[in-house]
């Protein structure tokens, strides 16, 4: 896959705060350990269940090695905003179970049986086992918020679990139909995806108590940088390894899902490739893979689906205008990096 830096400190009309060109997600990392630790703390004890099933399964998905994006945003932009407090550790896990629950609820409802590099949950354990042990961290997702008694927070998060089953919902609707239009699909990202990143980056400034507007800019710059994080994961199902992504390449085609590359391929495809791409869309599997995947390259579709999530990137960085200057700020600018430029 190539795609270009996005070269975001040269963008004359974003912010001028500067981040040097190596800087890493390691780096963003290293910023908030500290934080990151404290976190990891108050999972493994806001895990804990006198069920014996629900702590083997669910310690098993929390610590299957996720990149914690999601929690890593919500600290990153509370301390952006000068936070002091300790319940910004409290909400980023919340958000980890949030995110949780929802990958253990998609692997049933795709039948999935890989995810980063290990065998899925319900594969272990069943799809019951996984359905009832997501359940168990939506609530316990709840009562954590609850102990901020902060009501904005309970409606950023429970606004969030609604969306995002409305998107869990859409996605199933779009399965198998591959007249499915690239504004339906950014819908769906919008929903399912992006929309937790979203309710991350506003529990920042939330909890530091900035105006109505602060927040809402916030969530634009998580829910555009949610949305540049899903196209690159389509880019990356049709031109990553198995080893380098943690699950089957192709999954989304054998699931029958019409993500970006598919569609841009039907759109701009000759006949030939249109069918083809057509029938793997209805059929889903992987019998037509190397055909769909020389479709996907002659029509530039990875390039394209690229492109896009570079534009909501630099889309993200116009909502950071208003936040001060600091490392938290350029760690922004780098997550905005790492979620176009990454390889897993």
């Amino acid at each position: 896959m190539q795609v270009n830096p996005l070269n975001m400190r040269k963008q004359p009309s974003l912010s001028a705060a500067a981040l040097a060109p190596a800087t890493s997600i390691q780096s963003v990392y290293d910023l908030v350990a500290q934080d990151k630790r404290a976190v990891d703390a108050i999972i493994q004890q806001r895990l804990h269940s006198d069920v014996a099933l629900i702590n083997q399964l669910s310690a098993y998905i929390i610590n299957s090695g996720g990149k914690r994006l999601r929690p890593i945003l919500v600290l990153l932009c509370a301390r952006a905003y000068g936070y002091q407090g300790t319940f910004h550790t409290q909400l980023a896990a919340v958000v980890e179970f949030i995110h949780t629950a929802t990958l253990l609820h998609d692997d049933v409802v795709d039948a999935s049986s890989l995810r980063r590099g290990r065998e899925t949950a319900n594969a272990l354990w069943g799809n019951e086992a996984s359905v009832l042990v997501g359940d168990f961290l939506y609530s316990r997702a709840f009562q954590m918020m609850v102990e901020t008694g902060n009501m904005r927070v309970m409606q950023v998060l429970a606004n969030a679990t609604n969306v995002i089953a409305e998107g869990e919902v859409m996605q199933l609707l779009n399965c198998h139909e591959p007249d499915t239009t690239e504004e339906r699909y950014l819908a769906v990202i919008r929903y399912k995806t992006a929309k937790l990143f979203e309710a991350a980056a506003q529990l920042g400034a939330v909890l530091c108590g900035r105006p109505e507007q602060d927040i809402e800019a916030m969530g634009a710059f998580g829910m555009h940088i949610g949305t540049a994080f899903q196209l690159i994961d389509d880019v990356l199902d049709y031109s990553a390894s198995s080893e380098d992504m943690g699950k089957n390449v192709g999954d989304d085609l054998a699931e029958g899902k019409p993500t970006l590359p598919l569609i841009y391929t039907m759109r701009t495809g000759t006949p030939e490739q249109v069918k083809v791409v057509r029938e793997a869309i209805e059929q889903g599997g992987r019998e037509r893979i190397g055909d769909v995947l020389a479709a996907i390259e002659s029509t530039g579709a990875i390039a394209y689906t690229a492109r896009t999530a570079e534009r909501e990137a630099k889309s993200a960085l116009r909502f950071l205008d208003n936040v001060a200057e600091s490392p938290y700020k350029d760690a922004l600018f780098a997550l905005a990096e790492f979620s176009v430029n990454r390889r897993y």
